[in-house]
């Protein structure tokens, strides 16, 4: 990222980039013209809203209408496996610079976006740009001098102090070197060791300053107090730190400062670990050979857990932070349940790793279910013979239990770098979602790093976009009217769930309506603009939905452009039901609160069979008929639509949920019917529990009840596959995707 900044700012100097091609390579566009997707069967929608936002743009008019005559060419390109190094169909090729071929490669294939960023930065400046540098203290030590302290920015899991005493070993210096970890009182301390190493030419070298930082500012002040020609020239100060806003500023600007990343991949992971492993730990367990393969399967566990991180939701809804010291007191549990029990006590293992040591960091009901699954498969009899294999391709698997700790770091020393999809569980897909979601956070990154300034002439823009939003907001419903014609009635819950949500709604456009007013006020210069009022239009500018209609509207994670477009959408569905009764379908995404809607129903049957509603639940039955062939609504329950499946597909003619294509993502889920039934008892097996969610970020704010805001319901899917297997694939239901 920083490679691109610095490429891209020296050719914005020499006027080789064009600002609103800038601007779409950042945020995407805006669509102005309607044109039908030619290629449904390959082109997703997402990318084709992206190839008519991109042909707003002058140098690329005409890219929506020559899309359909270079069909095979397109095709060609979003199939390729490199498709940053394919040539573009028709004259497109020759007339478009590197930066230009950036924007499509954006659209049509966002999650090649990265390769392609390092592909143009390499062509640019030089491949040394891209590659990654290796951590060597000499050569900052070279740099550095007494007046200028050396600083490490921590990232979670790595510790640089190892290769710190490790370098002042090398340098003679590990007798002339004095630590302190700060915190609470131990600022006189670190200041008296200071002064004494400044007159004796020792190193200092003080840990987490995130932790003290009361004391910050008189660090900052004996800094600045150093006199390089009255000080010893050997002192040097060394520091560690979490990125903190309490850390001085000056300190920064005048250090050397210098991250390492923490291991990526199960590779690295397992490396980690068998490194600190000795021969004599496992020598002295009564099971020596039970040990070594439940150790490597435990290990494995750990890389993987913290590696599923990486998929985003497919992985954990909450991405967890586990550390070391959880593998550390599982791997000493392992080895004291082993010695203490005859047989191996596989429900003990599983329960203190998989509830209390990892469990207890977990928050969300589901990912404590996935933690679980995937324990399951690693905590079990069938990893203790020789030939197990812990997943489909054969690459990791159990070996041979007469080797010692260097036999297995040489069987790790063979495993691949890159972790594929399959070891996780995943579908293949997930590589994709990763990749995009990679993309998106870096250019989100690059977004935020922008100047605040507006350019010039900026603000024509800005009153466009705010023109085009204000001529579609519709008006508020009457709410007397709709409570009129829909009066709360004891037999039809659905009339007060309608009304709520046009309250709801209304409370939306208001807050819409009157910013929107505000802002051609401000933009025209007849008000002050005031803070709230620039950051709405820098979001407009940016195309993200600004903070103030956020917090009172429902979740969402689409951009500008495609949020205003779904909440008509939303009002629509309710102006219907207004003017032509309550639908026989209900499409469960245009909801402000779907909750609300799920206990009308429940309600709705508990008044008219006299049941109590807490002793109802809900079953459910997919339908084989589309939307338009439903015509009434049943007679009890209701029909719901509107859903996504992500993670596999709904396989109509089989009526079971099976996998997924190669790059289809995210599915539409059939009409599902929710069948109220009282004391009902979910089936033992044949159905995957699926969870639908609002958004594709699943994780909400955890409510009362434990769950997150963001989950709505679970919905028993049939399938003929175990639970496990759609569990570690991630699958669930998602109401509205983010495009």
């Amino acid at each position: 990222m920083f490679a691109f900044l610095l490429c891209t700012r020296i050719m914005m100097n020499e006027n080789k980039i064009d600002m609103a091609e800038w601007r779409y390579l950042l945020s995407g566009g805006m669509s102005v013209q309607e044109l039908d997707n030619p290629a449904v069967s390959w082109l997703s929608d997402r990318a084709w809203q992206d190839v008519l936002g991109l042909s707003a743009l002058d140098k690329f008019n005409n890219l929506a209408e020559s899309f359909s005559e270079h069909l095979q060419g397109f095709k060609r390109y979003s199939d390729s496996n490199q498709p940053h190094r394919e040539e573009l169909p028709g004259t497109w090729d020759t007339e478009l610079d590197s930066f230009q071929k950036l924007l499509i490669l954006r659209c049509l294939r966002a999650d090649c976006l990265v390769q392609g960023l390092q592909d143009f930065v390499s062509a640019q400046l030089g491949q040394r740009f891209i590659e990654p540098q290796t951590a060597d203290l000499s050569e900052v030590f070279k740099e550095s001098s007494t007046s200028t302290p050396l600083i490490f920015v921590l990232s979670p899991g790595t510790d640089p102090a190892a290769d710190l005493y490790k370098f002042a070993d090398a340098m003679h210096f590990s007798k002339k070197m004095s630590a302190i970890s700060l915190g609470q009182g131990q600022g006189p301390w670190a200041e008296a060791m200071m002064h004494a190493a400044m007159e004796k030419g020792e190193w200092v070298f003080f840990q987490n300053c995130h932790l003290a930082p009361s004391w910050m500012p008189s660090l900052e002040r004996l800094i600045e107090n150093i006199d390089p020609s009255k000080v010893h020239r050997d002192f040097r100060l060394w520091l560690t730190s979490l990125p903190s806003n309490k850390f001085p500023v000056s300190i920064l600007q005048n250090g050397s400062k210098m991250t390492i990343e923490p291991p990526r991949g199960i590779k690295a992971n397992l490396q980690k670990t068998y490194l600190r492993l000795t021969d004599d730990f496992i020598s002295s367990s009564t099971k020596i050979a039970d040990l070594k393969s439940l150790l490597l399967s435990l290990c494995l566990f750990h890389g993987i857990a913290l590696e599923r991180r990486k998929f985003g939701p497919l992985g954990f809804n909450i991405p967890y932070e586990f550390t070391d010291g959880d593998l550390n007191i599982c791997i000493s549990q392992l080895k004291m349940f082993l010695d203490e029990y005859q047989d191996v006590p596989y429900k003990v293992l599983k329960y203190t790793a998989g509830e209390i040591n990892y469990g207890g960091r977990v928050t969300d009901d589901w990912d404590r279910r996935c933690l679980l699954s995937m324990l399951e498969d690693f905590y079990c009899p069938a990893v203790l013979t020789d030939d197990h294999v812990y997943s489909s391709s054969g690459v990791y698997r159990q070996i041979d239990t007469n080797l010692d700790v260097k036999g297995y770091l040489g069987y790790i020393r063979g495993l691949p770098i890159n972790d594929t999809p399959e070891v996780f569980g995943l579908h293949d897909n997930a590589n994709i979602s990763f990749a995009q979601n990679e993309t998106f956070a870096l250019l989100g990154a690059v977004v935020r790093l922008q100047p605040r300034a507006a350019a010039a002439g900026g603000q024509t823009l800005e009153e466009e976009i705010v023109a085009g939003i204000v001529e579609k907001i519709p008006e508020p419903f009457d709410v007397q009217e709709v409570m009129e014609k829909y009066p709360v009635l004891y037999e039809e819950s659905m009339n007060t769930v309608l009304i709520q949500e046009a309250i709801r709604y209304n409370k939306l456009l208001g807050v819409i309506s009157l910013s929107l007013r505000d802002i051609v006020k401000a933009l025209k210069g007849l008000v002050v603009m005031s803070s709230e009022l620039e950051l709405m239009a820098n979001s407009l500018f940016n195309n993200v939905v600004p903070d103030m209609w956020n917090a009172k509207a429902y979740p969402s994670l689409k951009p500008l452009s495609s949020w205003v477009s779904d909440l008509l959408q939303r009002i629509n569905f309710l102006q219907r039901w207004i003017l032509s009764g309550i639908p026989p379908v209900f499409w469960i995404s245009g909801f402000f609160f779907p909750q609300a809607f799920l206990t009308g129903t429940l309600q709705n049957y508990a008044r008219r069979s006299g049941t109590s509603i807490d002793t109802i639940g809900l079953d459910f039955k997919v339908m084989v008929k589309s939307v338009s062939e439903i015509t009434e609504k049943p007679d009890i329950g209701c029909y719901i639509y509107g859903l996504f499946l992500e993670g596999a597909r709904w396989d109509n003619n089989a009526c079971i949920l099976t996998e997924a294509r190669p790059k289809e993502l995210y599915t539409e889920m059939a009409v599902i019917w929710l069948i109220p039934e009282p004391n009902r008892k979910p089936p033992a097996s044949g159905i995957y529990i699926c969870p639908i969610y609002k958004t594709l970020t699943r994780a909400g704010t955890l409510s009362t009840t434990g769950h997150s805001t963001n989950y709505v319901i679970d919905v028993e899917l049939p399938t003929d596959l175990t639970q496990g297997h759609w569990i570690k694939r991630g699958v669930a239901l998602i109401c509205a995707l983010d495009y």
